[in-house]
């Protein structure tokens, strides 16, 4: 097990604990959730097991008196049955509150608990073959008299290597059930209390964490089942709850509970009219710029129109305002107008309108945009065959569909079996064609199922999928309502590259024995490359929910990752590398020593998650195109050495939230968008679109 750079959470393999404490890493409000999840984590514990028993270690009666006796009992995993060693050495009990230790010093004296003070005598040490021991005096943790019953005394005893000596840590790889019955009251403009019925689990449920649209709000402990949420007036979020459990388990997402917070007051005054409204053109896309509206609550956005007819709208706090249009016809004049709008759908009337002629030819980076069709589903993964037609995925729908550019015409192949959606971002993800597709025709399929996320081929021929032919090349992906990741890439050292979320459990982006909140490098029959860093799957990790892979000309690869509130990254994978989530989010410390830890790897571009939440990214000639969905636009970079260098963004507000860009054959973009039902798994509720963008040298 790798145990480099551990945020604050428990880790296990087998009987063996590793605990790294948040207070030995400091630094963070105490009221951050991040922190909180990983507080929560530490201070949870585990149970200690008698081997010669099978009892667990338990302080009498559940109380928290001083001096308060430890004896065995029938497992039941609440927190007078949870037990903790902290890197001090300290075995703690109660959520962290109280410490164990000898009575006296003396062999046969009771263990008991007591406030926490560092004293030598609440010092302990877990050896190899299960022996707790008192390093003060050198004492061993001892059911009193070999006894097996219910209730019999532990003691601290002469160590002797017997099983009434040895404790173990039963592995729990469960996770607690899900959270039912969400709820919500006390509704105001910009407050909402949530509700919901507790969860179970084998070992008991510790916390839950409370998310909207896969961002994590608050983390609560168990005995909360009500709590009170900040909200966005007018703003309509999807609220649900994970139940997690003291060792790290985490439930599956809740059924999700709309909601729309009304405003905080009654608004019927439109903005004023945008005023100063400009135009200026170069070769073949325009600039437009106006001076800022006002409004007796505050602007919330401007509507750009082409000739009468609205083409995009520029949001922000405050919005933005001006606009590029680009991919225009050339030697063609264009009137634009701008109108403003507030948070309740107030707008003024439109501006003047100005006209401006574009150039001869193309001299910007975007030369046209072509609508090439149209889907109820989401496009999500997309690829390009040998023939010059398209395969993409429905993610939604769970088919694959073949799509011939020059017509238009579309042709459902087949539909993938055991996927299963979550309610929220899984379902069909990635696609990938194999290097040698001519002669073995197999079309690489990354998916959710009904227990996981994971990675199958399957043969594409004669025009239609061969599911008889499908191979379950690695499965034990984690899996959630969101952050499955999802892309697939074929390297130019022909392995398949896939990215992994995080499954909404930030300990396992650290764990390189899981693979969830990776990058991970198959070979195309499934197996490990041997020269993988860790012996396993796993090529990077520290990733939260990364959903775009390309590689330059030189071979490197790039990645796209979801960041929760604050900030996305791309980043320049490096085998073996550690790219610091959940204690590093792009380049804002969220837990531990955060991002000034040693060995993490620093993005090469961030985005606020306004400005970005991108998904795909695509390279063509050393220029990285980047898609963004609650940011609604695109992103161009030139690569230049290590760096990202000229950034660019494109139809901001244009065609609202994009998915997916891939090269074309011919060195130019596909480009689909991602506006409806895109966190809901509802097959057919879209009305999407898929685009040829053709680039500028």
């Amino acid at each position: 097990m790798n145990v480099r750079h551990l945020p604050a959470v428990v880790r296990r393999t087998g009987l063996a604990v590793v605990f790294a404490a948040v207070a030995a890493c400091g630094g963070k409000p105490e009221s951050d959730p991040e922190l909180q999840n990983q507080a929560a984590a530490v201070t949870a514990g585990s149970r200690l097991v008698g081997v010669q028993s099978g009892r667990c270690l338990d302080v009498a009666q559940n109380s928290q008196t001083p001096g308060q006796v430890l004896h065995i009992y029938d497992c039941h995993g609440q927190a007078n049955q949870r037990f903790l060693f902290t890197p001090e050495g300290e075995l703690r009990v109660f959520d962290g509150a109280w410490c164990v230790q000898p009575a006296t010093a003396t062999a046969g004296a009771s263990a008991v608990i007591a406030a926490c003070t560092g004293a030598a005598n609440q010092r302990w040490v877990r050896n190899a073959n299960g022996a707790v021991v008192n390093t003060s005096s050198s004492l061993c943790l001892d059911v009193s008299g070999q006894a097996t019953a219910n209730s019999s005394p532990v003691v601290a005893w002469n160590c002797n290597g017997q099983t009434n000596q040895q404790w173990s840590f039963p592995p729990d790889a469960q996770p607690p059930t899900v959270p039912t019955g969400l709820t919500l009251s006390n509704v105001t403009c910009n407050s909402a209390t949530l509700s919901w019925s507790p969860s179970t689990d084998n070992e008991g449920v510790a916390f839950y964490d409370v998310y909207h649209d896969g961002q994590l709000m608050k983390t609560v402990s168990a005995a909360t089942v009500s709590t009170a949420l900040t909200v966005v007036p007018g703003a309509t979020w999807g609220l649900y709850v994970n139940a997690r459990d003291a060792v790290g388990n985490v439930s599956q997402g809740s059924a999700t509970l709309s909601i729309t917070p009304p405003p905080c007051q009654v608004d019927t005054q439109p903005p004023t009219v945008p005023t100063g409204v400009t135009a200026s053109a170069s070769g073949t896309s325009v600039t437009v710029s106006w001076t800022a509206s006002t409004d007796n609550v505050g602007v919330s956005a401007y509507d750009v129109f082409r000739g009468g007819v609205k083409i995009a709208t520029v949001p922000g706090s405050p919005p933005g305002t001006s606009f590029f249009d680009s991919g225009l016809s050339p030697n063609t004049a264009y009137a634009y107008a701008v109108l403003a709008r507030d948070a309740q759908g107030n707008a003024s009337a439109q501006s003047s309108a100005v006209t401006v002629t574009t150039g001869q030819a193309c001299a910007n980076a975007v030369c046209s945009v072509t609508q090439i069709a149209t889907d109820t589903d989401i496009p999500w993964g997309l690829l390009n065959l040998p023939d010059g037609t398209v395969l993409y995925g429905r993610r939604d729908a769970q088919n694959i569909v073949r799509l011939d550019p020059a017509t238009g015409v579309k042709t459902s192949v087949g539909t993938i079996p055991n996927v299963q959606s979550t309610d929220g971002e899984g379902g069909l993800m990635g696609l990938a064609l194999s290097p040698t597709f001519a002669s073995d025709n197999w079309l690489y399929v990354m998916h959710t199922s009904p227990t996981d996320n994971r990675i199958v081929r399957l043969k594409y021929e004669n025009g239609a999928l061969n599911t008889a032919s499908l191979q379950v090349l690695l499965q034990g992906i984690g899996r959630n309502k969101f952050h499955n990741g999802g892309r697939l890439r074929f390297g130019p050292d022909g392995k398949l590259y896939a990215s992994t979320g995080d499954a909404q459990n930030g300990a396992y982006a650290q764990d390189t024995n899981n693979l969830a909140g990776k990058v991970l490098r198959l070979n195309t029959d499934g197996t490990v490359p041997s020269d993988n860093p860790f012996g396993n799957f796993v090529w990077s990790y520290g990733h939260r929910n990364p959903q775009g892979l390309a590689f330059d000309s030189q071979g490197r690869l790039w990645e796209q990752e979801f960041g929760n509130s604050v900030m996305d990254e791309t980043n320049l994978i490096q085998k073996g590398g550690n790219y610091g989530w959940p204690n590093c989010e792009g380049t804002v410390s969220q837990g531990g020593t955060g991002c000034a830890t040693a060995g993490y790897i620093a993005p090469k571009q961030t985005y606020s998650t306004a400005e970005g939440s991108c998904s795909g990214i695509a390279v063509v000639r050393d220029v990285l195109y980047v898609a963004c969905a609650r940011g609604s636009r695109l992103y161009r970079e030139v690569i230049s050495g290590t760096s990202l260098t000229n950034v660019q963004q494109f139809f901001v507000g244009t065609y609202g939230r994009l998915r997916t860009v891939e090269p074309t054959p011919d060195g130019n973009l596909w480009m689909t968008t991602t506006n409806q039902g895109d966190k809901d798994s509802i097959p057919d509720n879209s009305n999407e679109k898929i685009f040829r963008v053709v680039l500028g040298q």
